[in-house]
């Protein structure tokens, strides 16, 4: 039942989104002088930097759990 109930809200709160509109200053000055291609490229380089740095993290903790349970 609250499977069903999240989908059914999923969807609500999609259609919604669906009924804006999509011609904004904002959307129309970053579209017309192609800014919005530096905004994805950076909003991914910072991404791609945190991935990496978890990954990273999630190793170390790794080796430190082996560390753990070969000393007792």
């Amino acid at each position: 039942m609250k499977k069903i109930a999240a989908t059914i809200l999923m969807l609500l709160i999609t259609l919604q989104l669906f009924a804006q509109n999509s011609s904004s200053a904002l959307t129309e000055t970053m579209y017309g002088s192609e800014k919005i291609y530096v905004v994805v490229v950076c909003v991914g380089v910072i991404l791609l930097g945190l991935l990496i740095f978890l990954f990273t993290v999630e190793r170390r903790l790794k080796k430190l759990e082996k560390k753990s349970t070969a000393k007792n």
